[in-house]
Formats: C-alpha cells, sequence, structure tokens
C-alpha cells in the first residue's frame, strides 16, 4: 500500500511521502510549518444511533436541538444520507478505512480491525497532523472494558476513549499510555467535549493542523440515563409518532424516545460547545466540521422493537451529515438530495484537505458535490448487512441500493424492498413487481449488481462470510461473545490473524 501526499510549497514542489506496511508508516511531520499550515482543521463529531429524522432542521416536531439546527444554516446537508452498514463496528471501520465491509471484513461488532488497514488517522499524521480521539471507539475487538494500547489505535496520537460503554453517568476512558481505567466525572457528553475543547485551544497556536475526532456515545439506548433536566421536556404522552410504527409498540416508543430525545438535547447542548470554541478562537476559516451518527433507531417501525437497527428501512441506514469547510459562503445552508455513503466520507475529506487520496480506497471522492451542492443531482449508495447478528440474527442478509428517491433491496432469497421515499417517506408502499415501476425496478437492480461487481462482492449467505473470516458467533446469543473478556476467556477474532 502506498500513499502519495503532494504538497504546494513556495516552489510548487510535489513532496511525495510513501511507505509500504502499517508498520512502517511514517510518524513524520512535513517538509514546513509553512507548508502545513495551509492544510485545514479536521473536527469530526460522530453520535451513536442518531437516525437522520430525529433532528429539528429534519422537520422532527418535538425533538429539540437548537445548536445543530443553527449548524445546519451554515453547512451543508446531506439529507439523505446513509450508514454502509448500519451497526456500529461496521460503520466506523468503513468511515476510517474508506472500503466497503465485505473488502475489509469488518462485518459485525466487536472484531478487530487489522493493523493492516490503512486509516483516517494514519493518512493525515502523513501530512503532518497532530490527531486525537475521544469516546467510542469499537474497532479493537479485545473486549469493550480493556485498555488499547498505542499501536492498536489506528495512528491515534491524543487518547481519551474506550472501545465501548453506555454508561453515561460514569463512563469509563483510557488516557494515552495509561492502562489504569478511569472515569469521567459528569454527564460523558458534557465531559468529553470540556476535553475536546482543551485540546481544540492548546492545538489552535501550534503549526501543525489537527485532527479531533469526537465520538459520542449518545443517543444510543439506554435511554432512562438521559438527565432529568432533558427528559422532563419530553412528557412521553405528548411526543409525535410517525404512521409506520406498529400498534404494539406505540406506548413503549413514546416511553423509549423520551430519553432518546433527552440524550439528543444534551448532546446538541454539548456538541454547540465545540461549535461555540470554533468560533471564539477564530477556526472555522480554516476547519472542516463533520457531524453525523454511524447508523439510526427503528423505533417500533415496521413492526421493529425498539433498539434495532441493521436493516434497510430509513429508520435505520439514514443518519444525519451536516459539513462545513474553509471557503464555504453561498452553500452555507444548502441541501444536497443525493446520498453520500459511509466510504466517501474519507476520501471527500481527503479531498477538501488536499491530500491525494490513496488509491485502495473504495468510496467516492465528493469534494465537487460539496463544494458546489446540487439539489437535484443524484447518485446510488449501496447499502448492506452480510452477516445479521444479535437481534438481528433471524433477518436474511441484504444488499440494497438507496438514491436521492428510491431504496430497493436483495436478500439472498431474491428482491426484498422497493419504496419510492419521495412519495412514500414512511415506506409503507412496497412497488415490488407493480407493472407501472417495472421499468424503474429494473434500472435499481441493474444498479446495485453494477455497484455489487464495482467492489467485486459475490452476495453469499452469511455462513460463508463467517467462515472466510473465521469468524464464531455464540450459541446462545449469535454475536461475538464480547462479554466473555470480562470473564477472562475472549478470544479476539479478526478479518486477519492477530499476532
Amino acid at each position: 500500500m502506498k500513499i502519495k501526499l503532494f504538497s504546494i510549497t513556495l516552489l510548487l514542489t510535489v513532496v511525495t511521502l510513501s511507505s509500504c506496511k502499517k508498520e512502517t508508516k511514517s510518524e513524520s511531520v512535513s517538509e514546513s510549518s509553512k507548508e502545513v499550515s495551509k492544510k485545514p482543521n479536521i473536527v469530526y463529531i460522530l453520535t451513536d444511533q442518531w437516525r437522520g429524522s430525529a433532528l429539528g432542521y429534519a422537520g422532527n416536531p418535538d425533538v429539540k436541538t437548537p445548536n445543530l439546527d443553527a449548524f445546519a444554516k451554515e453547512a451543508v446537508n446531506f439529507t439523505n444520507a446513509v450508514s454502509v452498514t448500519p451497526v456500529c463496528t461496521p460503520h466506523r471501520a468503513a468511515l476510517l478505512t474508506g472500503k466497503f465491509p465485505t473488502t475489509t471484513g469488518m462485518i459485525v461488532n466487536d472484531v478487530y480491525l487489522p493493523s493492516e488497514e490503512l486509516c483516517m488517522a494514519e493518512i493525515y499524521k502523513e501530512a503532518g497532523y497532530n490527531t486525537a480521539y475521544w469516546g467510542k471507539w469499537h474497532l479493537d475487538g479485545h473486549g469493550r472494558l480493556n485498555y488499547t494500547p498505542k499501536e492498536r489505535r489506528q495512528g491515534f496520537d491524543y487518547w481519551k476513549a474506550l472501545e465501548c460503554s453506555h454508561n453515561y453517568t460514569k463512563m469509563p476512558y483510557y488516557y494515552n499510555e495509561d492502562p489504569e481505567i478511569k472515569y469521567w466525572n459528569e454527564y460523558s457528553p458534557f465531559a468529553i467535549v470540556k476535553d475536546a475543547n482543551n485540546y481544540i485551544a492548546e492545538n489552535a497556536k501550534d503549526d501543525k493542523p489537527f485532527l479531533a475526532f469526537i465520538s459520542i456515545a449518545t443517543p444510543h439506548f439506554p435511554h432512562h440515563n438521559a438527565p432529568k433536566k432533558y427528559k422532563d421536556m419530553y412528557p412521553p404522552e405528548s411526543l409525535t409518532l410517525n404512521p409506520n410504527v406498529a400498534e404494539k409498540f406505540k406506548d413503549r416508543s413514546r416511553e423509549e424516545l423520551q430519553g432518546y430525545y433527552a440524550h439528543a438535547t444534551a448532546t446538541d447542548e454539548a456538541i454547540g460547545t465545540v461549535l461555540d470554541k470554533l468560533k471564539e478562537l477564530d477556526l472555522l476559516n480554516n476547519t472542516i466540521v463533520v457531524f453525523s451518527a454511524d447508523h439510526g433507531e427503528m423505533m417500533g417501525a415496521h413492526d421493529v422493537r425498539p433498539f434495532q437497527k441493521q436493516l434497510a428501512w430509513n429508520e435505520s441506514i439514514r443518519v444525519p451529515f451536516l459539513i462545513s469547510y474553509p471557503g464555504i459562503d453561498k452553500q452555507k445552508g444548502a441541501v444536497v438530495n443525493a446520498p453520500i455513503n459511509t466510504p466517501d466520507i474519507l476520501p471527500s475529506l481527503l479531498g477538501l484537505s488536499n491530500i491525494e487520496i490513496p488509491e485502495d480506497i473504495e468510496g467516492e471522492n465528493l469534494t465537487a458535490l460539496i463544494q458546489n451542492p446540487d439539489s437535484n443531482s443524484d447518485r446510488a449508495a449501496l447499502v448492506m448487512n452480510v452477516a445479521p447478528f444479535a437481534g438481528s440474527y433471524n433477518n436474511l442478509p441484504y444488499r440494497a441500493i438507496r438514491t436521492k428517491q428510491y431504496t430497493y433491496a436483495r436478500t439472498t432469497d431474491g428482491a426484498s424492498m422497493f419504496f419510492d421515499n419521495v412519495a412514500d417517506p414512511f415506506q409503507m408502499n412496497n412497488l415490488l413487481g407493480k407493472p407501472e415501476f417495472k421499468t424503474i425496478q429494473t434500472q435499481l437492480d441493474n444498479k446495485l449488481n453494477e455497484k455489487l461487481a464495482q467492489i467485486k462482492d459475490e452476495f453469499k449467505p452469511r455462513d460463508y462470510y463467517l467462515k472466510k473470516y473465521n469468524y464464531t458467533f455464540d450459541k446462545k446469543k449469535p454475536a461475538v461473545p464480547h462479554w466473555e473478556f470480562e470473564k477472562g476467556k475472549g478470544v479476539v477474532q479478526s478479518p486477519k490473524p492477530v499476532n
């Protein structure tokens, strides 16, 4: 694997940095601070299980997200951003590598992202960036509460993070090279952004730009532990349910939405402090800022209980995606209806950063669309669930296409889903097999085949991939048994052997 990084110096000299393997990836900075100062900072805010419809600026009548609503007016809004596999680990691996889950083998939760993969922070470090990570990681596969040493952090240097926890009132973390577990001393979104703001303020003085990745685990369940102040804003009986929510889940969905929206409002407040800090330090004119999430939440829609994701419904795959960047002007508040997919994010950030994109990245560089947003443009995003697990184990694997108007999906049994999301935003009228839509269905099916061919995805049954990557699910709980690490019996599972 080689990386070529082209930087414009005063002599317009092209400086090429290369490395063949992860073991030899340089940690050097670029040739001059004057050169590197032209690169934009990156602040990437990733939330967990925040579906694209659960924001004020997205038209939600209940949830209060004033800071993100304001940011949407300053950013480009991708209204049909999707998660390539709507569950934590596969999304995060695709985000950091720019590759599809079938390529990396990162198809289920709680597996280890191989050290051989070239990741976001490593590419930015090669370009002379300081790198930092806060919060939920979920890519280490060595147990959810165990220490992640520096060599397994995929290029992030400053580290206040943990593999996975949703104990928001006593969230554990590890600090840099200290293997002793620590705990945030308040509701974790507030604590994390305070530390991130301190880092941003310190690094604003540095000649080197920074990549600050802020991974906040809310509004993922549990919802009961949202701060009372915010829960009180949302009496369950007052909350609006979408028409596709099953009757049997209505009461429970309102109860869960109370805490879900409470977490969302509190997290919006936390994110607002980061945006305020960037303004206070006058950094927005040289910083790319992204707000997004790793997947959504079914919350009782389509007869699927709250907490579920993994499925190809909008509630599961559609996520928020707001991006601002240096030079944004008339583009502020622009809307892009064409989907952006998880593997597209890294190459797009690199494009905006004027860093050449490694050849084996599979996502598309959407810099031109971000800088010249067009609400009428369209493209197709490939979404997949290669190996459904845990609560979704009984569902069939699928591959799906999402355009600005349509969702089309096939399971291993055949075509399963065809919706016009413009005419039918709650996806209640399946168009499969209807004569008047035959031509469009054929076009979408052909596009799906084209997308699969591009990444050489054979679309096999689940067991094929479990065997290919040597994954073993627990027999009682059909998932990678991460809980065994807490008993001292855990086994690391990874697409490639772990030394």
